[in-house]
């Protein structure tokens, strides 16, 4: 006989389907917890740096170092080229105004001013021949002028006889008028003569003052020739050290090459460089200090040159007072430049989390020490220790503040001890 077959549960049959379903919806179920949940990332304890933040004073201030340079140094120039024929001081010596540092030969020059002094002593020479024509074209002028005027006074004196004899009747009146024709013209001739004499002593003067003049000036030449001679011998231009003597006997040089300098060591100044980040802080008149020794120095801001380079611009400064003992040009002094007075705030350490967060936000700890969550922060003012805390924490809190460039991007930190 036939037997009765049960028919299955519709669940039996659809079992599979059933199973796969459960296991998608178990699967994104899972998948979306995941995503809600924040992410995080296991740390170990030795790689990262926790600080507190606390309340305390707050002073803005820049350190930095700045180099002592002394504050005149002269630059000494070549004014004549030429071979450098012996070096007498050293380089880094004290030398005092006027002292030999190194001596210059230039052949070419020396005979320029052989041949220029030849040339001065003709020229001496051709002015005392011209004086000496002068004098005897004067002596000529003179002689000529005193036979004129004894002709002129024996005319006269026989023009007066005739007059006499006329009026005696011994002569008559052609032979007077005859004799007073000849003493009219010899009188005109000898006025003429005088008025010569007198010009030719006025064109004397003149010309012995243009022969003078070119003396003069022949003189002015040698004489500037002489002191190119001079400038091949270089002396010290102040007391002080000298510095960056480079040159060597031998080496050859040209006018206006820089040779050395000299650092008048009687007065310095610090020159810092500071981060771009303070350039609208800082102005003339800033006082700073510097530590040394145990002693503190105060100086203030002499001159800001603002142009950026490299991220920094520079600043130079000057010692109010007294400047450190054993100073040296080139040495460094850690200086503190104060940029404002104190106030009460939260302090944060600095760390190398400002670099990935730039200051929005922070990875806080919980109370069990074990686990870090990021929180926003807003900070404020800054020096080289702390941060100024504006908002998002409060004083006693635990941050970690360095070794974020192991920690990516998670929510929640998990700190694990080795």
């Amino acid at each position: 006989m036939d037997i009765q077959l049960k028919e299955k549960a519709w669940y039996v049959k659809y079992r599979f389907h059933i199973a796969g379903a459960v296991a998608l919806f178990l699967l994104l179920a899972y998948m979306l917890v995941i995503a809600l949940s924040p992410s995080r990332q296991r740390v170990s304890a030795t790689s990262v740096r926790v600080a507190e933040v606390q309340e305390g004073d707050f002073v803005e201030y820049v350190n930095s170092d700045g180099v002592l340079y002394p504050i005149r140094t002269h630059r000494i120039n070549a004014k004549e080229g030429g071979m450098v024929q012996r070096v007498v001081a050293d380089n880094g010596a004290m030398v005092r105004k006027g002292d030999t540092i190194l001596l210059l030969a230039n052949p070419e020059l020396e005979r320029n001013i052989d041949d220029m002094r030849d040339t001065y002593h003709k020229s001496v020479n051709n002015y005392k021949e011209r004086i000496i024509e002068m004098e005897q074209k004067s002596l000529t002028l003179q002689q000529q002028t005193l036979q004129t005027a004894y002709e002129l006074r024996r005319l006269e004196k026989q023009y007066n006889l005739d007059c006499e004899e006329f009026r005696m009747g011994i002569k008559s009146k052609a032979e007077l008028e005859v004799s007073q024709d000849e003493y009219n013209y010899r009188k005109t001739a000898a006025e003429l003569q005088m008025k010569s004499l007198v010009q030719d002593s006025a064109m004397n003067v003149i010309r012995r003052e243009m022969l003078d003049a070119d003396l003069a000036t022949e003189q002015k030449k040698l004489w500037r020739s002489s002191e190119r001679l001079r400038d091949l011998i270089i002396f010290a231009t102040a007391d002080g050290q000298l510095s960056n003597l480079s040159v060597t006997s031998g080496k050859q040089v040209g006018a206006g090459e820089e040779l050395c300098e000299i650092k008048v060591l009687d007065s310095y100044k610090l020159q810092l460089n500071v981060s771009e980040y303070y350039i609208d802080r800082i102005t003339t008149g800033q006082a700073a200090t510097v530590n040394y020794g145990g002693s503190t120095y105060n100086l203030f801001v002499s001159r800001v040159i603002p142009e950026v380079n490299n991220g920094t611009f520079t600043v130079e400064m000057l010692f109010a007072d007294s400047v450190p003992q054993n100073a040296r040009v080139g040495k460094s002094y850690l200086t503190k430049i104060e940029l404002g007075s104190a106030t009460t705030a939260l302090l944060l350490p600095k760390g190398d989390f400002y670099v990935k967060t730039a200051g929005k936000w922070i990875y806080k700890l919980c109370d069990d020490g074990r686990r870090a969550v990021r929180v926003p922060l807003e900070l404020g003012l800054q020096n080289p220790m702390y941060y100024e805390v504006r908002s998002g924490l409060s004083a006693g809190d635990k941050v970690i503040v360095a070794g974020y460039d192991i920690i990516g991007d998670a929510e929640e930190i998990i700190i694990e001890n080795d």
